[in-house]
């Protein structure tokens, strides 16, 4: 009986260390999460391109600065202000940061 009570509660912690973050608030239209500045994304990203080329991709800060780069590099985007640009790699590090399984 006690071996099976261990395995319950061994079972329970693993149960509990897996559980997904509660989904954050994301706004209707964009579905970009309503934290921080996701307005500030919203006005300089979507200038180009839907939100949902955020909100179905992830990545760490560095690959975030990397696509950020090929746009401006590769497909004409306006530089961006530099503390506007550290502002949104905040933002998309924290909410769209890297993923544990990815494709």
């Amino acid at each position: 009986m006690r071996l099976l009570r261990l395995t319950g509660l061994v079972l329970a912690l693993a149960l509990l260390t897996q559980a997904p973050r509660a989904a954050e608030e994301t706004d209707r239209v964009t579905g970009l999460a309503l934290a921080g500045d996701w307005q500030l994304v919203q006005a300089n990203c979507t200038e180009c391109h839907s939100a949902l080329l955020i909100t179905q991709n992830s990545g760490s800060r560095g690959v975030w600065q990397i696509r950020i780069a090929t746009m401006r590099n590769t497909h004409g985007m306006e530089e961006l202000d530099a503390e506007v640009e550290e502002r949104i790699l905040d933002y998309l590090a924290e909410h769209y940061g890297q993923r544990q399984t990815s494709r």
